[in-house]
């Protein structure tokens, strides 16, 4: 039997990388315009100044299931999974990326929260949309209510942090695990300002679209990258 020689090789391993490039590029940018749909028709609802029909049900039947242990609960996860957290962490990880000698995950991390801080910014400007009453006496935050800044944050921080270590992880297991763990803080942070009443749940849904947007651009130019360096040291 004659084995592969290193030409060979090395042409079936582009041409493998080439076609999950090709795979990951369909996917994300499916996910990516199917998250420009979800919120522009959530920004043009706002716009209109016609809410979607099941904000205040969902709302109130959030409010409806309150007990005080579910209360704390949310609260801490509200306190914990915004950027007034979120951004520190960041920063702390990137440092110990960069000490650790990984300075494109330390690029990558501050590059997801700037542009997540930014498209906050200029999106609850733009829309200007007031905030509902908040429950439980809840401090009433002062900037606009669409988008969900917690819900961008939170989705940006995490689902971009699953990203970048499902990357380095071979086991399928453990990518599993920490997506699952991903999604539940995602969700959990975004259903907490629902439930203490500083949000819509179309605020939220607006901020996780937008930050599926901007994950998937940051992850797919990374990859894209990526495949370019690997193409050059061949």
């Amino acid at each position: 039997m004659s084995k592969s020689s290193p030409v060979e090789e090395s042409g079936s391993s582009t041409a493998e990388s080439q076609r999950l490039l090709t795979a990951a590029l369909i996917i994300g940018l499916a996910a990516a315009a199917l998250a420009l749909l979800v919120f522009s028709w959530l920004g043009r609802e706002v716009v209109t100044g016609v809410p979607p029909a099941l904000d205040e049900r969902l709302r109130h039947a959030l409010h409806d299931h309150a007990t005080p242990g579910l209360t704390g609960l949310m609260i801490t996860a509200s306190r914990f999974g915004g950027p007034s957290w979120l951004v520190p962490i960041g920063i702390a990880l990137a440092v110990g990326f960069l000490f650790r000698g990984w300075h494109r995950g330390a690029v990558l991390v501050i590059l997801t929260l700037s542009g997540a801080g930014l498209l906050n910014t200029l999106l609850k400007q733009t829309f200007g949309r007031m905030r509902p009453d908040a429950f439980f006496d809840y401090p009433l935050p002062q900037s606009q209510s669409f988008p969900s800044g917690h819900a961008i944050f939170a989705a940006s921080f995490f689902g971009g942090l699953a990203v970048l270590l499902t990357d380095r992880i071979s086991s399928t297991p453990i990518r599993v695990l920490v997506w699952v763990l991903a999604l539940a803080l995602i969700l959990l942070v975004g259903a907490s300002r629902v439930y203490l009443g500083v949000h819509y749940p179309s605020d939220v849904l607006a901020g996780y679209a937008v930050a599926v947007f901007w994950v998937v651009g940051v992850a797919l130019g990374d990859r894209v990258a990526n495949h370019r360096r690997r193409r050059q040291s061949v």
